[in-house]
């Protein structure tokens, strides 16, 4: 069974909406990272921040009402129309949701807690189901009226990858006839503070595979897929996973299975690694992820294979990452075939293999048929790897 993706709607720091988003992907636009104070005890924080307005919810979901599902409920409004069709077509039973996240509405009880110590009580408008992680899918489910499997993916910065993965099982599998599937994730101080602690972060835009790298910029944002049987202009044509088993928070050096979750989506897709025309590497600019990534790359890929990591375009959004990234590899396909620049010093680390990282004004060769892979990785060992093709 083939899996098309019906619809694609994304919000981040790079904008609101596919126009937006593609124009700015393709300048390779980082205006909206920004050094803020506020998310550390000390000192400023360099974060990827959504800028657009955010919808209200309805009134009868008002206990689910937090940012997190504000730009969950941004980006879903750009795909409702067809969304609703789909479900009309084929039953509210029918329409499956998945959606990964895991800071989820953190920040909305970072926000009460703050008040309770401050007053002795919670604010009355806030509920655990603000914060809760389990809840983000079936309050999506709630918004959009899906009666079908439901429910949330939670893997670090795999899950919005896994979502996808997720749903497309299930509509090979039979359990459904459409799916919404994706990522959100909201700026908080626990991910601020505790990447900052692990010494993670970067106090400066991220600057991934440069020899200066320091750490990634957490940011925010959503993007959801609309995923189905009737033939699109894209389809989701492997994927792999696999897990390190190695270590909570880094890693396994030698990138056995990161390799290992790239060659399942090839095979999935029938392909060499000399088929495809672009990788979005995780590259969160972390001295161990981008050692591994990098060297699997140069195990795995030609050496002219075109790749960036975007992070420093919109942060890295956990949860969210590895569905806005797969949405970067649909616009290219379905645009003009502009790919996302590696935003860096052009300070090559030695110590890395040098990749061929996408410039500016690069696109992607005329044609059909074009492979693209996004790569994602997570804290826990957790590894996803998407094809996707036109």
């Amino acid at each position: 069974m083939t899996c098309y993706v019906q619809a694609v709607g994304i919000v981040s720091a790079l904008g609101e909406g596919l126009e937006q988003t593609r124009d700015a992907m393709a300048a390779g636009d980082t205006q909206g990272m920004r050094v803020e104070d506020g998310w550390l005890p000390q000192g400023p924080s360099c974060v990827g921040r959504v800028s657009s307005p955010l919808p209200e919810l309805p009134q009868a979901l008002a206990q689910h009402d937090c940012r997190n599902n504000r730009l969950l409920a941004a980006a879903l409004a750009q795909i409702r129309p067809q969304l609703d069709a789909e479900r009309e077509r084929h039953g509210a039973h029918r329409l499956a949701v998945l959606i990964g996240t895991s800071p989820s509405g953190i920040a909305a009880g970072e926000a009460a807690l703050a008040e309770k110590l401050r007053t002795g009580a919670f604010p009355p408008a806030f509920s655990y189901l603000q914060q809760e992680i389990g809840a983000t899918a079936p309050f999506a489910a709630r918004l959009v009226g899906a009666q079908g499997p439901r429910y949330t993916v939670s893997t670090a910065c795999t899950s919005g990858a896994k979502a996808l993965i997720a749903a497309r099982r299930l509509l090979e599998l039979g359990l459904c006839d459409i799916a919404l599937a994706g990522g959100v994730d909201t700026l908080c101080r626990l991910t601020v503070c505790g990447f900052t602690a692990l010494e993670s972060a970067a106090p400066e835009r991220c600057n991934p595979l440069s020899r200066n790298r320091r750490g990634t910029n957490i940011g925010e944002g959503a993007a959801l897929f609309l995923l189905g049987r009737t033939p699109a202009a894209v389809a989701l044509v492997g994927a792999g996973e696999s897990t390190d088993a190695y270590h909570l928070s880094a890693p396994d050096p030698s990138g056995t299975a990161a390799e290992m979750a790239m060659r399942r989506a090839l095979a999935q897709a029938q392909a060499q690694p000399q088929d495809v025309k672009y990788v979005n590497l995780h590259a969160t600019a972390t001295r161990k992820n981008d050692e591994m990534e990098s060297r699997v790359m140069a195990r795995l890929f030609p050496p002219s294979t075109p790749a960036s990591g975007t992070k420093p375009l919109t942060g890295h959004a956990l949860c969210a990452a590895g569905a806005q990234e797969a949405a970067f590899c649909w616009l290219a396909l379905t645009g003009e075939g502009a790919l996302p620049p590696h935003v860096w010093d052009r300070e090559q680390d030695p110590e890395l293999p040098q990749l061929a990282l996408v410039e500016r004004g690069m696109r992607l060769p005329q044609g059909s048929g074009r492979l693209l892979m996004s790569n994602s990785f997570a804290f826990g060992g957790s590894n996803a790897s998407l094809i996707f093709s036109d």
